[in-house]
């Protein structure tokens, strides 16, 4: 069941007024057309419509407390999150490529990923990296909450920006193949000359000879 009051960031006795600033707030942030084919905006917006429009139904919001009470006095569990695995698939990546990060974590019933939102206590998700910050960085912070001891652990993992190909790192410091040559084609280059300098010393001597 999705929490709505986390997904508005408001604590579950919030009022009406403090619903609607919240929804203003974040559906300017999250708004479609401020961010075009983008997926991830897409979602969060669909998110806080869904939670804006139970939560300002009087009806609704009644019996969506109701429920979420039950399930988190039948779901949760009293001992302290932890976080099993959290990893990416590259550390290292140059702007528009695509990372997958994965995660698994214990005892958490809010889980929430910076950037990606709220997620399942484990699985993994792709993400196309847009921008570094000013040092070359971007953070991913995973956030494992058991809210029934108020208890959060945080755990990050920093990409770091790949301005050019190792590849290209590389032939910086060591000079490409195509501008060496080869030990076989180094001998052969070297019994060529020996044999144009033997050749040109046989025509030598045998114009001395009739001259």
């Amino acid at each position: 069941m999705k929490d709505y009051y986390y997904f508005l960031g408001i604590p579950q006795n919030a009022s009406a007024e403090d619903i609607k600033k919240a929804y203003r707030k974040l559906s300017l942030k999250y708004h479609p057309d401020k961010n075009e084919n983008d997926e991830f905006f897409s979602d969060r917006f669909r998110e806080i419509q869904e939670a804006y429009e139970t939560l300002t139904d009087t009806d609704r919001r009644r019996l969506y407390d109701q429920n979420l009470s039950n399930q988190q006095r039948n779901v949760k569990s009293i001992l302290p999150p932890k976080i099993k695995s959290f990893s990416a698939s590259k550390i290292r990546a140059k702007v528009g490529e695509e990372i997958t990060v994965y995660w698994n974590t214990y005892d958490a019933d809010l889980v929430k990923i910076v950037p990606f939102g709220l997620e399942k206590p484990n699985g993994e998700r792709t993400i196309r990296i847009k921008e570094f910050d000013s040092q070359g960085k971007f953070q991913i912070l995973l956030h494992a909450t058991n809210t029934v001891l108020h208890k959060t652990i945080v755990q990050g993992i920093t990409i770091t920006e790949l301005a050019e190909s190792e590849s290209e790192k590389e032939s910086l410091h060591n000079p490409s193949e195509s501008f060496q040559k080869s030990p076989k084609k180094e001998n052969q280059s070297k019994r060529l000359v020996s044999v144009i300098i033997f050749l040109t010393l046989i025509a030598m001597i045998i114009w001395l000879m009739f001259n």
